[in-house]
């Protein structure tokens, strides 16, 4: 499984032959200038949440590739009424069964809401379980006791978790996700775009490594496997 980094919360985890998008904010992040999103090739997007900073390049990319966009039922009708017609709609405790994998909606501590003002349903984080390997997208969230239901019923394999601060989870409660979902992998997300979530990154995996978790720090346009 290849993942490729474009910023903020935005990932390309490539499943197979399918390349799925998570949460496309790229082309309003000055951090993120040197991406086109227009070399950028997805079969699904999925998005955790209606917030701009989630969603912005979602409609260009959406449209240009014929992606399959899979959001709550709120987002979806909203982009119904733009013309994307190719979407899922679903909900948290919901799953759905795709080609690339079987996809659950899970809960987010959050606040959503569309760029239009309008709201955005209830914001979410997603398990993905491929067949190889299962992963947890948290999208921005809080801690929340909920995360210690996923590993009753999954094995996870490592996680993106949001640890800016300020807007969600910092990294040492980003430690304490990790184990209430049972992995010791964690890429993280929701950091640097901004002051306000700027994070210290030697510090940071060292704190992580202290609590005998591997805390994986991209640098945007960088592809590991995993």
């Amino acid at each position: 499984m290849e993942i490729t980094y474009y910023g903020h919360s935005c990932f390309l985890v490539n499943i197979g032959d399918f390349r799925v998008l998570f949460d496309p904010f790229i082309s309003p992040n000055p951090k993120a200038a040197n991406i086109d999103i227009n070399t950028i090739e997805a079969d699904y997007i999925l998005l955790s949440h209606g917030h701009n900073d989630h969603m912005a390049d979602l409609e260009a990319i959406a449209k240009r590739t014929g992606a399959t966009v899979i959001a709550n039922f709120e987002i979806v009708t909203w982009l119904r009424k733009k013309g994307l017609e190719n979407t899922v709609a679903m909900n948290i405790g919901g799953k759905v069964t795709m080609d690339f994998a079987i996809v659950k909606m899970v809960r987010a501590v959050h606040s959503s809401q569309l760029p239009d003002g309008s709201y955005g349903g209830a914001p979410a984080g997603f398990i993905i379980e491929t067949g190889e390997s299962t992963f947890y997208y948290s999208g921005d969230t809080a801690l929340h006791l909920d995360m210690k239901l996923i590993p009753d019923m999954n094995h996870i394999d490592f996680a993106f978790i949001s640890l800016g601060d300020t807007y969600t989870m910092d990294v040492e409660d980003a430690i304490v996700a990790s184990n209430f979902v049972g992995t010791k992998k964690i890429i993280g997300m929701h950091f640097d775009t901004w002051p306000d979530i700027e994070i210290d990154h030697e510090t940071s995996v060292l704190m992580a490594s202290r609590n005998e978790r591997e805390l994986i720090l991209m640098d945007i346009g960088e592809t590991i496997k995993m």
